[in-house]
């Protein structure tokens, strides 16, 4: 099947992906924060407790890149970092209460970025939109998996499994 970048499924995720950074990070900047910040802090309102290598996991970032921005944080008085009672080695992160009203302003950027997005999308459209990109992910975590899975049965072991970042 021949397509024009502009049908790329690759293409316009990429080109959407950054014209919301880009209008994200206007509004951000506005009042001094970060896309970076909001990812961690963002994340963290609803996984209290978790420890930094799951959250490096789910940003998909490296846990020393994370590390980094939950120092910056820490500094500002905006995350804080508590032993793990199991794991000596580990630190559990946890938002300061004095986070909730900006994290609310965060997330009034966000959801104003994506008004603009769904502009002139009937609510019917909208939720069939949403549902296709929900069936798009599934579709492409279940051939993810399928192949991984093939991969073990003939005895290859994929990158992630021996160690390696994956994303």
């Amino acid at each position: 099947m021949e397509h024009s970048h502009n049908e790329s499924l690759g293409f316009l995720f990429t080109d959407l992906s950054r014209v919301m950074r880009k209008r994200f990070d206007r509004r951000a900047r506005e009042h001094g924060w970060t896309r970076a910040q909001w990812r961690v802090l963002s994340r963290l309102r609803y996984r209290q407790g978790i420890n930094q290598s799951t959250l490096a996991d789910m940003l998909e970032v490296e846990p020393i890149t994370l590390a980094r921005h939950i120092d910056r944080l820490e500094e500002k008085g905006w995350v804080e970092r508590r032993a793990d009672p199991n794991d000596r080695r580990a630190w559990l992160l946890y938002l300061d209460d004095s986070v909730q009203a900006m994290l609310d302003d965060m997330q009034e950027i966000s959801d104003w970025n994506q008004e603009a997005a769904f502009a002139g999308f009937s609510a019917p459209d909208r939720a069939r939109f949403i549902a296709d990109l929900k069936r798009v992910k599934a579709s492409l975590a279940s051939a993810e998996n399928n192949e991984e899975m093939s991969l073990e049965a003939a005895g290859k072991v994929p990158k992630r499994a021996a160690g390696g970042r994956h994303g």
